[in-house]
């Protein structure tokens, strides 16, 4: 592991999120970021930002890492506490449902090849 980037707290589904991760994972880092320009989901700002993030804590963490060599060696996205995003719905009879949003921990590490 060279270097690692994480986004908590983001505001995407963790279903919505894993579609990119799973995508992203195991691909050369620059491939990465020039798919996620042109894949229209919702969480690949997210993903794109996170990596780039990466790549320049790699650039910071070792001056004399080759970034063509970066992989995505691991790339995960997990479920947040919803506790401040949940809001409620009113049902019949003077009930009420709770909608949870989603939440998600991002988390994307790179190796050199």
């Amino acid at each position: 592991m060279i270097s690692r980037a994480n986004a908590n707290y983001q505001r995407i589904s963790v279903r919505k999120a894993r579609v990119i991760v799973n995508l992203v994972r195991g691909r050369d880092a620059a491939e990465a970021l020039q798919l996620l320009d042109f894949v229209p989901k919702a969480a690949s700002p997210v993903v794109k930002k996170l990596l780039a993030s990466a790549i320049a804590n790699a650039k910071v963490k070792r001056p004399d890492v080759d970034v063509d060599s970066l992989y995505v060696s691991h790339a995960s996205a997990d479920k947040a506490s919803t506790a401040a995003m949940r809001r409620w719905r009113p049902r019949a009879m003077g009930r009420a449902t709770r909608i949870e949003k989603g939440v998600s921990h991002i988390r994307i590490e790179l190796d050199a090849r």
